[in-house]
């Protein structure tokens, strides 16, 4: 019940065993030779058509990841560079718009794809380009200010996805119904504000999320959240595979981590310049 995208009822189904017991079905039918039973003519079985699909694996995953994770890198180091190419007055206006229309495009498409039965790849990429054009906006955005805090971010934010990974695998951490709830009521509670932040930042308010004391424990919380989340993540992608999703659900778990990265990501980078300051 945390990451919409993992969580939601339908999502790793085993659609696939569908498939099966049609199989095991005409099996039964027609004998486990593929032939009719004695006293019927002899018709050899044909399988049913386009109803299995091969299961999902942690390889299917890890390819599926890597390609939406360097498609979004592509795009934030594209804008990244256009960006500083800019004259000063003109970059401040083209990095504003670039995030403020990435990131409520980049939002609708997240709905978009959480309410889909069936995860298209071309969506999942789409979004990728449009997260990464937010990215490479909003790192130099920092950069400008903190030179040589981007590569710190990304740093951080792998050897934060890193350490999650192996201490879920080597210290067997097991993700109660508990724990979901309480990730899941923390989480939707943490971005009810920061969008109602987004909203009115856009109006000339500042809620005082972005400076001082409540800037730093914001941070640190949505740091916190983002862990939470990847952890339940990987414990929702271990059970797709455990439960024999099909192997185009690879899709919806990269999708699913990528979106917890980019939070990870941005709330590293916010907390560094706390530091910094």
């Amino acid at each position: 019940m945390a990451n919409p995208i993992l969580s939601r009822p339908d999502a790793f189904t085993p659609r696939a065993q569908q498939g099966h017991a049609q199989l095991q079905y005409g099996q039964q039918q027609w004998g486990q030779q593929g032939y009719a039973p004695y006293g019927q003519a002899p018709q050899q079985f044909q399988a049913p058509q386009g109803t299995i699909e091969p299961p999902m694996t942690l390889d299917d995953v890890i390819g599926k990841t890597g390609v939406t994770m360097l498609t979004l890198v592509a795009a934030a180091a594209a804008t990244f560079l256009y960006l500083g190419t800019l004259a000063w007055p003109q970059v401040q206006t083209t990095t504003y718009g670039a995030l403020v229309l990435s990131g409520l495009v980049g939002f609708v498409t997240v709905l978009l794809v959480s309410f889909r039965k069936k995860v298209s790849p071309a969506m999942v990429l789409a979004y990728s380009v449009i997260e990464g054009i937010f990215i490479g906006a909003f790192s130099f955005m920092f950069e400008a200010s903190y030179p040589g805090i981007v590569t710190q971010a990304v740093m951080g934010t792998f050897a934060a996805a890193g350490c999650v990974l192996a201490a879920y695998k080597f210290f067997n951490i097991r993700v109660s119904n508990k724990m979901r709830r309480m990730v899941f009521i923390t989480t939707a509670a943490f971005a009810g504000v920061m969008l109602v932040n987004f909203l009115l930042s856009l109006a000339g308010i500042n809620m005082g999320f972005r400076s001082g004391a409540i800037g730093l424990v914001a941070a640190l919380l949505g740091a916190g959240l983002a862990v939470f989340n990847l952890l339940i993540d990987f414990d929702d992608i271990e059970r797709g595979i455990a439960m024999n999703a099909p192997k185009s659900e690879a899709w919806r778990a990269a999708f699913g981590i990528t979106v917890t990265m980019v939070w990870l990501y941005t709330e590293i980078l916010r907390l560094l310049s706390y530091f910094r300051r």
